[in-house]
């Protein structure tokens, strides 16, 4: 149960971020999500040919209750233009 519980429970950590705008990249997104916890990684999924935004990108805190906190503050927000989806990147 011990590794598994953890690989579960890691996963509440991390969120994932859509309709951002085609120009969103990582240290914009790490600047507005970093006011709300202690961020480990910030990911923009770009496309290998023009590199700009695919629209969505991750998250990854390091405590959950920052990541919930966030979820909830977050989703709807407009933080470059356009009403941000905030979801957990795994939960099931």
């Amino acid at each position: 149960m011990g590794f598994r519980w953890m690989l579960c429970r890691h996963s509440y950590n991390k969120l994932v971020v859509g309709e951002l705008t085609y120009d969103t990249h990582e240290p914009v997104l790490k600047d507005v999500f970093e006011q709300h916890g202690e961020l480990i990684e910030v990911k923009v999924i770009c496309d290998h040919k023009s590199g700009k935004s695919k629209g969505y990108g991750f998250v990854h805190f390091v405590s959950e209750e920052s990541a919930t906190k966030t979820l909830a503050e977050m989703h709807g927000q407009l933080p470059d233009g356009r009403n941000i989806q905030v979801n957990y990147a795994n939960k099931k």
